[in-house]
């Protein structure tokens, strides 16, 4: 009877670890109550009118006497007394860290220039957060965990004094601006390619030493390379009711504004600015945060401007926190990696976010989503429209779930693994009126073999690319009302590979030229054209693509 039973509860312990996996994958997967006409609400901090200034608390700002314990001290007393608003007033303020506190709105005037030290020493190493993973990091130069009602607001500008921690490829540099870079101290590699701010940066990048803070490891065993951990410029913690507003953000060591599972979060106009070869120089990274509401901001930084992010791999699902309930409009992109970007941290999932009336100038991608093997997560319900991009470098609206690895040549043999708890996804996303002129491509879309990129509808668009369209390992994709001028006249204008259940409709292109397309794979079906001019005498048929695969009306 013992055996038995045992027998009984294994098979029942296995069905109900398969439903859990199961479950785990579509838990996200429910019908969202927003949509355009019914927005995600923020709310904003409020704070009481005493006002009190740094200078008070002794701060000088002279851009020579580390003001560190002064500006702590004034925003502790306004914190403690019940909160209000701590000013900065014009002048040159040199500090350390600044901890934020519950209640306190720091108030920079006009042409007050907060400027953070480069004497490493003055920054700690701490228990912090990279890409989603705990790690050992320098402190922030600002940061705030578990605080309600906090707020930087004014006029002027935070400066991260970033090229003080940064190492620098020669390539990113000018002659002249390597020469000056090189005259400043610092260290240069072996091969003179590399220059180092010291010889901790240079051991820690040499050695590929990582600062995962993993089990056994001490944040006394980072100290040989302690300048390596370069630290966000502001990081926010598990916070609610945030407002930064007016404020320049400016050099960050690395990212510049890191909200960390934080709720009700407002950034409004906003100046964010890294100079374009600043290694991990991004924007605005939102991370596991909900009630978001990012507006008239303009970013020209290193790396992505502004970022949906929850966690990396098995810690990002772990945390289980999705990124949710984000407004996004009336921001400026000039250089950065990606205009909009999710990912490719999102493990914890992405919903219910909201882009609107933004321009990407010279980004190297506009619209980018990017995910791997191995991250999990769901991203859904996302819906973009009235999106102007000019100059793309690469691709203006990407979809991509081979982010850091290397995907199969056309056709390729490959293993696919079997779907789980760490197969990302793209599904149920909205692009609508979106103007580019000038990209590389126009849209890439390339899933995986057992997860395709799922449902994105692409309506109203006017590109005007080297590439128009390339789809792979997608389905149910929908572009509708579309003109598509394409440069490159030796490759196809629309290259399908391994997709299904397409459709093309109300297509236009330069001339009324019917264009060229390639249909690639056994595995591409029910691909549907209407309305769009196309020549059947244009359609190339490779690897095994039956003809019957499009249909054209």
């Amino acid at each position: 009877m013992f055996k038995k039973n045992k027998k009984k509860g294994l098979k029942l312990a296995c069905i109900c670890l398969a439903l859990g996996v199961c479950q785990h994958i579509s838990a996200q997967s429910v019908k969202s109550q927003y949509h355009w006409n019914y927005l995600p609400e923020v709310t904003s901090p409020q704070f009481r009118n005493d006002t009190i200034s740094i200078e008070g608390f002794g701060a000088k700002g002279d851009g020579y006497t580390l003001n560190t314990n002064s500006i702590n001290a004034a925003i502790r007393a306004s914190s403690k007394s019940g909160g209000g608003v701590v000013v900065v007033p014009a002048g040159y303020w040199l500090s350390g860290p600044i901890i934020l506190q519950s209640n306190v709105n720091l108030h920079l005037e006009e042409n007050a220039f907060l400027q953070f030290t480069d004497d490493f020493n003055q920054y700690k190493i701490v228990a912090g957060n990279y890409e989603g993973k705990v790690s050992a990091r320098n402190e922030s130069p600002i940061s705030g965990i578990e605080l309600e009602n906090i707020a930087i607001t004014g006029k002027g500008i935070i400066d991260g004094n970033g090229d003080a921690w940064r190492m620098v490829g020669k390539g990113a540099l000018t002659e002249s601006e390597w020469k000056t870079k090189v005259a400043s101290g610092g260290l240069i590699s072996a091969d003179g390619k590399t220059w180092y701010p010291s010889g901790k940066s240079k051991l820690a990048h040499e050695e590929r030493r990582s600062f995962l803070l993993a089990e056994g490891k001490k944040l006394t065993d980072f100290e040989d390379i302690k300048d390596y951990l370069r630290p966000n410029l502001l990081v926010l913690t598990k916070c609610k009711n945030v407002l930064l507003e007016g404020v320049t953000f400016q050099n960050s060591p690395a990212w510049n504004l890191h909200p960390l599972m934080t709720q009700h979060l407002t950034i409004r106009d906003v100046k964010i600015k890294n100079p374009d070869y600043a290694q991990n120089g991004d924007g605005i990274d939102i991370e596991s945060c909900s009630n978001v509401l990012i507006e008239h901001c303009v970013l020209d930084v290193g790396d992505d401007a502004i970022c949906i992010k929850s966690g990396k791999d098995e810690e990002g699902r772990k945390r289980g926190i999705a990124t949710e309930r984000v407004i996004i409009r009336h921001n400026k992109v000039y250089k950065g990696h990606g205009g909009f970007v999710v990912g490719s941290e999102m493990s914890g999932g992405a919903r219910d976010i909201f882009v609107e009336d933004c321009t990407f100038m010279g980004t190297d991608k506009g619209l980018r989503f990017k995910t791997t093997r191995g991250r999990g997560g769901v991203v859904e319900n996302i819906h973009i429209r009235n999106i102007n991009m000019n100059n793309i470098v690469q691709e203006a609206i990407y979809f991509d779930m081979y982010y850091w690895t290397k995907p199969p040549q056309a056709n390729e043999v490959q293993e696919v693994p079997p779907v789980s708890i760490e197969t990302p996804q793209f599904r149920n996303i909205s692009i609508d009126a979106i103007t580019c002129r000038g990209a590389n491509v126009g849209i890439f879309v390339r899933g995986l073999p057992e997860m395709p990129v799922q449902k994105v509808s692409m309506t109203n668009l006017s590109i005007v690319a080297n590439k128009v369209i390339e789809i792979k390992d997608a389905s149910g994709i929908v572009v509708k009302n579309a003109f598509l001028h394409s440069n490159d006249t030796e490759t196809p204008t629309i290259y399908i590979e391994n997709a299904s259940n397409l459709r093309f409709e109300d297509l236009k292109f330069d001339k009324n030229i019917s264009p060229e397309l390639e249909v690639n794979g056994r595995n591409a079906t029910n691909i549907v054209f209407s309305n769009s001019n196309i020549d059947k005498r244009k359609l190339n048929f490779k690897h095994g693509a039956k003809t019957d695969a499009v249909k054209i009306h």
